[in-house]
């Protein structure tokens, strides 16, 4: 049978009520492997060539795919940046800056420098290309700008499972310190680059300060992680 949680049972019917909101607005089941047709066994993969974290960036300055190092991966791990949107958070109008270690800080046993030194060695052993992926907001802040359009955002992440960045002519970043690949087939060469799609630079320089500075703030709490990650993987000003 099945495991349920946080779902109200009822009493004359011993039937899960899925309509009850009392407990949670969602619900969650587990289930033996076996009861899914068509499984793989042993259920494990091999291990990642490409790791792609994402994130939607409400400010609008990080850019919509970029390179990272081993110690830029451990910084942006632990970081776990995006922003809560309108439509998936109760309460949550317009877009607010979030920090989540690791993308998922609730679910974490373990001190979370423990996560990042294991990504850090795994990245190193088996050569693994990491991305960050920026599905958020493109020539301008939330109110100003657009969302990334979604035909580019597949375009970028195809060519980064393909091998297509690997080798391709990059710009570092002067405020943040990745990569950005200059050209992506399927995507204009204009896009790549945050700055050049905001109209007003000088607004663009401030906003993306103004994030660095909150990435460095939110990193202070990591006080075991080594000085190396916050030198070599963090923002450049």
């Amino acid at each position: 049978g099945s495991v349920l949680e946080n779902v109200l049972i009822d009493e004359n019917t011993g039937l899960t009520n899925y309509n009850d909101v009392s407990l949670t607005e969602n619900t969650r089941a587990a289930y033996p492997i076996d009861a899914i047709d068509n499984i793989m066994l042993p259920s494990v993969a091999g291990h990642p060539n490409t790791i792609v974290f994402l994130t939607a960036d409400a400010f609008g300055v990080l850019p919509p795919i970029s390179k990272l190092s081993k110690e830029q991966a451990m910084f942006h791990f632990l970081s776990g940046y995006t922003s809560k949107l309108a439509g998936t958070e109760r309460g949550i109008t317009s877009p607010q800056v979030t920090f989540s270690t690791c993308f998922g800080s609730p679910f974490l046993p373990l001190n979370a420098s423990r996560y990042a030194e294991m990504l850090g060695e795994k990245i190193e052993k088996h050569n693994a290309k990491v991305f960050l992926v920026n599905t958020g907001w493109t020539g301008g802040e939330y109110g100003i700008g657009q969302r990334m359009n979604l035909s580019y955002t597949r375009a970028m992440v195809k060519a980064a499972l393909n091998g297509d960045l690997d080798n391709v002519e990059t710009r570092k970043d002067e405020i943040f310190g990745m990569e950005i690949p200059l050209h992506v087939q399927g995507v204009p060469d204009g896009v790549l680059m945050p700055e050049k799609t905001w109209t007003d630079k000088e607004a663009y320089k401030a906003k993306a300060l103004d994030l660095a500075s909150k990435f460095k703030g939110n990193f202070k709490k990591f006080t075991s992680v080594s000085g190396e990650i916050v030198e070599l993987g963090g923002p450049l000003v």
